[in-house]
């Protein structure tokens, strides 16, 4: 049937008194309505009237032409609601623009129907950890002037948080209304049907029926086509579990179904892919709190069940069950699973046992794991050998109470299986792995470090603080004070502040070091009541350094740094020691503690008020306390302290860490604060209660406060917080920031910077260094800081192949470093840039989620308390928190470390660590010849002639040719001398002149791809997926269910195929490396030097000895303790040294010459 070209004479047969008339006319313009519509449309009135005319026969038919009409006339709304009374002739196979357009608009009916059926259910969040939901009383500790105590009648500079949520809708159909802030009164208006009538009568359930009718057979259609996943997605939009369960078994059963059919035995079932994909969503697009545990119970309940653990594995998924349980607070839960590994006696089972405590390990925090560390049998087995182990090897959970498990009888194989695991969840195994990898691959460039000291005079406080945090974050985890001991007269420049940075940079050089910690820091540490000690700035600094050393991991560190905190008097070694117990207590929970620091607190101290409202924070991170939270809010009223309030504003945000919409009442009173630094203090909760999430009300929430804010501090930390929200999309954020990076505001465009690093850390994003490129050349100094320190955390662990501008951001940081016209401020950050970059001796990167994608919650908080370096230098030591090893570590059953090798399918260059920077041999002045008058070269050659003469006529002269030129006296050394002073002056260059064949060939080989890796070596995040074992080799991955790259770095255990051949392993060379005690150095073969400081000659006297200089041959610490214990004698007014001389720096072309 040829094409209709005009609709004028079938639109007048609708007025036919025939019915099949009618029904033809119809079906005529429902076949060629796309091109008739135009004329059809003002004939709208006539097709309704067919359709509300219950005794016509073809109603769905009349419905359906009126659904495409409107569709073409842009009226969605009412061509849904025909096509939905079109029944079954509303097809939705082969679809095309109008069936999809009209599915979108019943998917979003669809959802937001769910959705405000679910909102009108009240929800509340239990608190897993406490068994306990937080109660809503909090909104009266911000009822000022107000009688009712309603935090929505504040009057605030920006709009109250919790109203501005829109409507959940569909990501297939986001409207511009989400961009906007609504007002609480605000009600959107309803849309009306261009035909009122049928609007108002028709009945709003049966409209309803209809779209769960569309859904339904969209539904079908999907899952007898095998698209599960958009079933899945569509269902978790609209908050129906129901369908996510009964999709997933269904998918489960398909696929046993034809199991036979099946090719490949080894791939995915697709129940196990909607599996990992509900847990991917759940982390990174669920944005609802109470969903996402139901969600994730959901989840767990199927990976439980017996039904689909007979699967093809016909074993659990036991580490995405470890993901879930952490998730949920199940403690309980986690060991149960434990125990049932343990008790199978299988050698696989207990290997899993073990990754599984490692996975919970990497995820959970100290209160969870000391939980689960309580729950499991204490046997007495292999305990022959306590009495030799040191005291501080003891386990890190050691104050967690074992009552209850200690009828428990298991033995001795059991409880050595039990003993390896508490070693693994109180972090003792992980650390020392973590150590031995640092350890044994540290590439850190001294070239780099020593050019820095040498740029920055150490007279000048933030020159020489800078070096410390460069030197700090280079070695970070190492063990390697090398710095420190080779510079001990630089270190001597260190003064007050200085000092207390300097100190406490040992924590971060070994942070980890839990064995030896005290041995390490005793120089340093305060000596306790009737002690004599040193400078209080290193004894500060020194407990600091302690809490850095056990961050997250401070069950033996708490009572030692509870003791000195309340003994101290001194107010810096009370803010040392609120810093150490705060990152030792982390998310602890411990109320004693927190009581401590409160009184302290109450000193009303505006020196260690800062410190000691971070360490509140620090110590009920998370838990959401009510009553902690009512007390910091009403002393921050209270005092007149800035820096106090600032350090409760901060910790307030901490005790908020991942609440999402448990914090939206808090952030509601702090934002409606008249005080900017609280007004600070809610965007800081804004970005720990939704850290990770991408929840879009926070994004707007932000960037609403970024313009609109009237203080500088809080616009800047508004722009910055958008990196906490959106780290897990680094992509989205460089387009969100881009017209803030070029704000009028220097504080916007700093905000931005930082936001860029903060979310594309690691990442080599190349869309990120665009927009920071140009922002080392601002005009303001803290905005080309803040670009420098961002690069670096982008650039982190990149060499030239992965990104091609790694070479010249590197040399525009060495350049910045020397230039004498070069403000202070950004050769600060320049200098901290250059040891960001080189993290952890090349071997870390910035790690804000684990490698499994949970949120690690000890990088967040690092990362934010690193970010008040702004307010705070000896914040910046909080970074080290957020740097993360990247490492393969292969074990077997027995946690020993094999000597396997692994395969990646790469050029080894891809990888492959940045070259070292060539540091050019200095020469010697060169010898200026001497120059002899002609006159007497005539004279000589007169003499020389009689001579000659007199000798007789054998002898003939050749001394014509030189004239009367001037003449050179040749003293120079012989060239068998002057080889060997050459040989002596440059030993660097020899080598590379020898070895320059083999390197050529190096060079050939590095073409190739596919290469071996040891164990213990570097992997990064972006390389696992080609890093393979040998398929049917003899070892497997116990996370890898099928053959495939690796799932994750860190510590990975592995089956044994061939248990009973002999295995080879890798010998621990930390072991053999012993940290001594630190003492003071003293001695009696420097007789003759005048005392280094007034503390060191008193210290001396007393002891009846004689001060002297550190030798080189001890440790770093024992070396610098002289020099960091001593009692300053610069004044706090003197004035600092100038800016030093150009920092020295080649070029490729120099270079290569």
């Amino acid at each position: 049937m040829s094409e209709l070209v005009t609709a004028t004479g079938v639109l007048a047969l609708l007025a036919d008194e025939e019915v099949e008339l009618k029904v033809f006319a119809l079906q005529t313009l429902n076949e060629d309505i796309d091109t008739v519509w135009f004329e059809v449309a003002p004939a709208v009135t006539d097709i309704e009237a067919l359709y509300e005319d219950e005794s016509f026969p073809e109603r769905n038919l009349a419905a359906l032409v009126l659904s495409k009409v409107y569709f073409h006339l842009q009226a969605y709304d009412e061509s849904m609601f025909f096509a939905l009374a079109a029944g079954d002739l509303f097809k939705l196979e082969n679809p095309g623009e109008f069936e999809e357009t009209i599915i979108s608009k019943c998917i979003d009916h669809y959802i937001a129907s769910k959705s405000a059926g679910l909102k009108n259910e009240s929800h509340t969040v239990v608190d897993d950890d406490d068994n306990e939901s937080s109660p809503p009383s909090l909104a009266t500790a911000f009822a000022h002037g107000t009688s009712d105590g309603n935090a929505s009648v504040l009057i605030s500079p920006t709009t109250p948080f919790s109203q501005s949520t829109l409507p959940s809708k569909s990501l297939l159909s986001r409207a511009s209304a989400d961009n906007t802030i609504l007002e609480p009164s605000f009600e959107p208006q309803k849309k009306q049907h261009r035909s009122s009538s049928i609007a108002l009568t028709t009945n709003e359930v049966q409209t309803r029926r209809a779209v769960d009718k569309v859904i339904e057979r969209l539904f079908a259609s999907c899952i007898k086509e095998g698209k599960y996943q958009q079933v899945v997605g569509i269902a978790v939009e609209a908050k129906h579990l129901e369908w996510v369960k009964h999709v997933i078994w269904r998918a489960d059963e398909e696929y046993r179904k034809n199991k036979g059919k099946s090719i490949q035995d080894d791939a995915m079932s697709p129940a196990e892919e909607l599996l990992d994909y509900c847990l991917g969503i759940c982390m990174d697009v669920v944005q609802e709190r109470y969903f996402r545990n139901d969600m994730l119970l959901l989840v767990l309940d199927i990976l439980n069940s017996p039904k689909f653990a007979t699967g093809k594995t016909k074993a659990p998924d036991y580490f995405s069950i470890a993901k879930c349980i952490v998730y949920l607070g199940r403690d309980a839960q986690a060991c149960e699973v434990i125990r049932h590994l343990v008790d199978t006696e299988s050698v696989e089972n207990t290997a899993i046992a073990y990754q599984f405590a490692f996975d919970l390990y990497d995820n959970a925090t100290q209160k969870f794991l000391g939980r689960v560390i309580s729950g499991l049998p204490r046997g007495e087995a292999a305990t022959e050998n306590k009495e030799n182990e040191d005291s501080e090897n003891t386990p890190l959970m050691g104050d967690v109470d074992h009552s209850n498990v200690g009828a428990d009888d298991v033995d001795e194989k059991h409880a050595d299986i039990y003993k390896n695991i508490r070693s693994i969840l109180d972090g003792t195994k992980t650390i020392k792995l973590n150590l031995e990898f640092l350890y044994r691959n540290n590439h850190t460039d001294l070239g780099i470090l020593n050019k820095v000291r040498d740029s920055l005079e150490g007279r000048n406080s933030i020159f020489h603080t800078a070096v410390t945090f460069c030197n700090a974050f280079m070695n970070q985890g190492t063990t390697n004070d090398k710095f420190f001991r080779d510079n001990l007269e630089w270190l001597g420049k260190a003064v007050n502040w200085s000092k207390f940075t300097a100190t406490a940079a040992l924590g971060v050089i070994h942070r980890g070091n839990l064995s030896q910690s005290k041995k390490l820091l005793d120089p340093y540490l305060p000596r306790g009541a009737g002690g004599i000690g040193g400078s209080p700035y290193s004894q500060g600094g020194a407990l600091y350094a302690y809490g850095l050393i056990h961050a997250n991991h401070g069950a033996d560190a708490l009572d030692y740094l509870k003791t000195r905190f309340t003994e101290a008097e001194e107010e810096v070694i009370q803010h040392g020691g609120a810093l150490g117990l705060g990152l030792a207590g982390m998310a602890s929970g411990n109320e004693e503690i927190f009581d401590n620091l409160k009184a302290v607190l109450y000193a009303d101290s505006a020196l260690n008020g800062e410190a000691v409202g971070l360490a509140m924070g620090l110590i009920m991170l998370g838990t959401g306390n009510v009553k902690a939270l009512e007390d910091m809010v009403a002393y921050a009223h209270e005092t007149s302290h800035e820096k106090s309030v600032r350090g409760l504003a901060l910790g307030m945000a901490l005790i908020m860490y991942g609440r999402q919409e448990g914090a939206d009442v808090m952030i509601e009173g702090l934002l409606g604060d008249p005080d900017p630094t609280l007004r600070y203090g809610g965007i800081m909760t804004v970005a720990m209660a939704y850290c990770g999430t991408g929840s879009n009300k926070a994004v707007r929430k932000l960037l609403h406060v970024a313009v609109s804010d009237v203080n500088d501090d809080v616009r800047r930390i508004a722009v910055m917080s958008l990196g906490f929200i959106l780290f897990r999309k680094p992509g989205s954020v460089p387009r969100m920031v881009e017209l803030l990076s070029e704000s009028y505001n220097p504080h916007v465009r700093y905000g931005s910077a930082m936001a860029l690093g903060i979310s594309c850390a690691g990442t080599g994003l190349d869309e990120a260094i665009d927009l920071l490129e140009p922002m080392m050349k601002d005009p303001t100094d803290f905005v080309r800081q803040g670009a420098l320190i961002a690069l670096a955390m982008i650039m982190i662990q990149q060499n030239e192949v992965m990104n091609p501008k790694v070479a010249s951001i590197r040399k525009t940081l060495k350049k910045v470093v020397g230039d004498r016209h070069e403000d202070a401020m950004t050769k600060f950050g320049a200098a901290v840039a250059l040891g960001i970059i080189d993290a952890g001796g090349r071997n870390c990167t910035i790690g804000l989620q684990t490698q499994t994608g949970s949120l690690n919650m000890a990088g967040v908080v690092g990362m934010a308390v690193f970010t008040q370096y702004w307010y705070w230098f000896p914040f910046t030591h909080f970074l080290s928190l957020a740097f993360s090893p990247t490492s393969i570590i292969a074990l077997d059953h027995d946690l020993d470390i094999l000597d396997v090798k692994f395969t990646c399918a790469t050029k080894p260059s891809l990888f492959d660590y940045p070259p070292e920077q060539e540091v050019k041999a200095e020469e010697g002045p060169a010898m200026i010849a001497t120059a002899i008058l002609s006159t007497t070269a005539q004279a000589k050659r007169r003499a020389q002639k009689k001579e000659k003469a007199a000798l007789g006529p054998m002898y003939i002269s050749n001394a014509g040719a030189g004239g009367d030129k001037m003449d050179i006296d040749d003293n120079t050394k012989t060239s068998d001398e002057s080889k060997d002073r050459k040989d002596e002056q440059t030993p660097v260059q020899s080598e590379k002149e020898a070895s320059a064949p083999p390197d050529a060939k190096k060079k050939s080989e590095k073409d190739k791809p596919g290469y071996e890796i040891e164990n213990m070596s570097r992997v990064l995040p972006s390389q696992l997926k080609y890093i393979t074992l040998t398929p049917k080799g003899r070892y497997r991955p116990v996370k890898l269910l099928r053959p495939g790259p690796l799932p994750t770095g860190g510590p990975l255990l592995l089956h044994d195929a061939q248990p009973e051949k002999e295995k080879s392993l890798i010998e621990e060379k930390l072991k053999k490396v012993a940290t001594e005690r630190a003492p003071v150095a003293t001695g009696s073969n420097a007789q003759g030097r005048n005392p280094r400081s007034v503390e060191e000659a008193i210290l001396n006297r007393l002891a009846n000895t004689h001060p002297v200089t550190p030798s080189r041959n001890q440790s770093g610490a024992a070396a610098a303790a002289g020099v960091l214990t001593a009692i300053d004698e610069d004044g706090e007014d003197d004035e600092e040294a100038s800016v030093p001389r150009d920092f020295e720096y080649y070029t490729d072309e120099e270079a290569d010459e």
